[in-house]
């Protein structure tokens, strides 16, 4: 095996940030590389870590849509970080390879209809292989999968338990984010099929219930502000989680919203999206909204300084009640290098971690490991 762990994506912008920290963090010791399709874009990205004093990473030429090379890299590494999207469009290559290889996969994506897909087309096969599917390590879905399980932890009941997360940001995003948001605007039906059809094929426990809240507006924690339904990967993600950790207890429920600190504010991002989302059905529509920001082009330095998020978690059991919360800086990109960073490390080197295989989840895959890692979860209240 050639490498400890490889990064795909490397001179895109969040690509980059990721390299970037992984060469900061990574062990002395360490193997790894950089990828993509075009020698004279990596090797600068190689360059400047190497100039920043820290480990240096190894090029390799490839090109997603070509099927031998993607196998020759899932072989030669044993765990394969991505960055290249939208993932519905440029995802299925990576996962496809390392699935027949056994090889640990991690992602960024925040796109529910690809990992779906990938679980109908992938997941039988990596089980089989041995290979770990870890999606969606970055804002989504790190902060809140491992959010909620940090708040299981602290309460440990054996009864009913409610949790309710509330999301709070500000930030800029990239142009590769917008383009991804816009497409998946576009395919709500598509996404809503493959949802149905993993759901018939999925199975699930007769012994433990896991449910999504009803999504209805409200007030925010302890009655301050306004909470809107946020139908994000994230409370999808948070309930696979559930279904698969028995800790999470026999009756869980989970409910995620956006907090905002007025009615005004709250209403004007419905409307906002409401309106983003009509547009994109149709095809005009939506290439007008693709135009408007170019991939590739990201937040400033100085804006990324300025932004932050938390999440706040409330989880209520047996007449018991606890609160955490989960915070840090710029959430889509400082924040979700890190975050990314971290999973493939901690996939990479960490002993000890489960022995899953399939399509997982990063509670389930890594859970107290990344915890430890990220340090980021702080328990605020217990009542």
């Amino acid at each position: 095996m050639g490498y400890d762990f490889a990064l795909l994506g490397a001179t895109g912008f969040t690509g980059g940030l990721t390299a970037d920290y992984l060469g900061a963090h990574a062990p002395e010791s360490a193997r790894w590389a950089i990828a993509g399709r075009s020698a004279a874009k990596l090797d600068p990205v190689a360059q400047r870590i190497t100039d920043s004093g820290d480990s240096t990473p190894e090029t390799v030429l490839v090109d997603v849509k070509d099927t031998k090379q993607m196998r020759a890299l899932a072989e030669a590494t044993r765990v394969l970080a991505t960055t290249v999207g939208p993932y519905v469009e440029y995802g299925e290559p990576a996962v496809a390879a390392c699935a027949n290889a056994g090889t640990t996969y991690c992602d960024l994506t925040g796109e529910p209809e690809f990992v779906d897909r990938m679980w109908l087309a992938h997941h039988d096969r990596a089980h089989q292989s041995g290979a770990r599917l870890v999606h969606a390590c970055g804002f989504d879905s790190v902060p809140h999968d491992l959010g909620v399980l940090h708040l299981v932890r602290q309460l440990a009941t054996d009864e009913p338990l409610t949790v309710r997360g509330y999301v709070r940001a500000a930030a800029d995003f990239s142009g590769g984010t917008y383009q991804s948001a816009v497409r998946a605007f576009s395919r709500v039906r598509a996404a809503s099929k493959v949802a149905a059809q993993r759901r018939k094929a999925e199975a699930r426990t007769d012994d433990r219930r896991v449910r999504a809240l009803p999504e209805r507006p409200g007030r925010g924690p302890d009655g301050l502000g306004w909470a809107l339904p946020l139908p994000t990967i994230d409370p999808v993600v948070i309930c696979r989680s559930a279904r698969a950790l028995p800790e999470y207890g026999p009756d869980f429920s989970y409910g995620h919203y956006a907090h905002f600190s007025s009615l005004p504010m709250a209403a004007a991002t419905v409307v906002g999206a409401g309106g983003a989302l009509a547009v994109a059905q149709l095809p005009p529509g939506r290439d007008l909204l693709l135009r408007l920001r170019a991939a590739g082009e990201g937040p400033s330095q100085t804006k990324r300084d300025a932004s932050w998020f938390t999440v706040t978690f409330v989880g209520e059991s047996a007449g018991r009640q606890i609160t955490t919360r989960v915070s840090g800086g710029d959430p889509g990109y400082t924040e979700t290098a890190r975050m990314l960073g971290e999973s493939a490390l901690c996939l990479a080197f960490d002993a000890g971690l489960p022995d899953v295989a399939g399509q997982t989840t990063t509670a389930v895959a890594m859970g107290g490991a990344l915890l430890t890692r990220l340090d980021f979860a702080e328990t605020v209240k217990i009542r």
